[in-house]
């Protein structure tokens, strides 16, 4: 009998970890912006330690011992035909293929800040984006961060760790950082963040003219709406939450107001057969809390049992946000469970047990050994 093919749209965090779940029993085809897993985890190491963070977070997809039998096409996704189980690409080249599947996964996941684009990239791009964002907030004597959630609260510890003579300011509207998690961990948080030299800015909230270009770092001044005068700083890193759904290769009636696609407590899309949707990219929940709780299982699972006729399970998500938010530090690394209290990896810890035995071996299942690396 014929495998079934499962095509994986995106093959980023959960889009990998997903087809490494259901490689052994179907045939597998993730597509790409990028040559390689490109993690959009722990952006404050990737400004502050781009090579650290290379290391571990932008992985070429030959490396995943368990992606050896899965098929990979490098190119953007222009359009899809549900019923007639297609989806359009343009490959890297520039060439349009269509790409057929007998289950559809979307993890197309979000556009947020420069970080998190949905762009064609070869490597040397990846690696020349990591090197300029680096450099470029290196060498500025000031830097203001802008927003209160975890991307901004990461880069503003970990620039200001990384060069305690820059001024490093956090801006934020509300009266306290990280709103979406529980609040023992604001208080870590804020608390590391003052021992790091970061000043706070509660109550600012700035004004974000139509057509603004948030994704990038700026130089300009920054209004704001709640009557504080402008700021001026060599640099201007936004990291506001403003997130754009990567859906505009797929038909308007499977998605919610927003853009993103609507799912089941299964994470399959209503309407569509045998389509599925995991990651930020699925209207799961507020918090879209499926990209951060390991649901690759859950839905290689039901993909299998649309299959075989079988029982789905149902995505229970959190009422918080949980995990890592500053990432390894020197001291090693601090994860907070959805009840607000942390449990820490000692730095020794890190390189012996942590990426070699639960995230290669264990969460990756095998990855070999050469990395790819900034230059410079």
């Amino acid at each position: 009998m014929d495998r079934k093919r499962v095509l994986i749209a995106g093959f980023g965090d959960t889009g990998v970890l997903t087809a490494i779940r259901l490689a052994r029993r179907f045939d597998v085809v993730g597509i790409s912006v990028n040559p390689g897993l490109v993690s959009g985890q722990e952006v404050g190491v990737r400004l502050a330690r781009p090579d650290d963070w290379a290391r571990d977070y932008w992985i070429g997809f030959d490396r995943f011992r368990a992606l050896d039998g899965v098929g990979t096409v490098h190119g953007t996704l222009t359009g899809s035909d549900l019923a007639a189980r297609t989806v359009s690409v343009e490959d890297a080249h520039g060439n349009p293929r269509s790409e057929h599947y007998d289950a559809l996964v979307i993890a197309t996941g979000v556009t947020n800040g420069f970080w998190r684009q949905r762009v064609l990239q070869t490597a040397a791009d990846v690696e020349e984006g990591l090197r300029a964002a680096h450099d470029r907030l290196g060498a500025s004597r000031s830097v203001a961060v802008i927003g209160g959630g975890a991307a901004a609260v990461s880069s503003a510890a970990n620039l200001a760790i990384r060069w305690p003579g820059t001024r490093v300011g956090l801006y934020y509207p509300g009266e306290s950082l990280l709103p979406q998690h529980h609040r023992r961990v604001r208080q870590r948080i804020e608390s590391r963040l003052c021992a790091a030299g970061v000043t706070l800015h509660p109550g600012h909230r700035a004004v974000v003219p139509d057509g603004f270009d948030c994704d990038a770092i700026t130089a300009d001044p920054v209004y704001w709406s709640t009557g504080q005068p402008p700021l001026r700083s060599d640099a201007v890193l936004w990291a506001i939450g403003r997130v754009r759904p990567n859906t505009g290769w797929l038909p308007r009636n499977v998605l919610d107001d927003r853009g993103f696609v609507r799912v089941t407590p299964e994470l399959q899309v209503p309407g569509a057969p045998g389509v599925f949707a995991i990651g930020d990219v699925a209207a799961t929940d507020p918090l879209r809390s499926s990209a951060r709780n390991r649901a690759d299982g859950l839905v290689a699972g039901n993909v299998a049992a649309y299959f075989t006729g079988g029982r789905m399970r149902a995505y229970r998500p959190p009422a918080t946000r949980w995990g890592s938010v500053l990432g390894v530090q020197p001291n090693g690394l601090e994860v907070f469970a959805p009840n607000g209290f942390a449990f820490r990896f000692p730095a020794w810890s890190i390189d012996r047990i942590l990426q070699p035995w639960i995230v290669r071996r264990g969460i990756y299942r095998g990855v070999r050994d050469q990395y790819m690396v900034t230059k410079g």
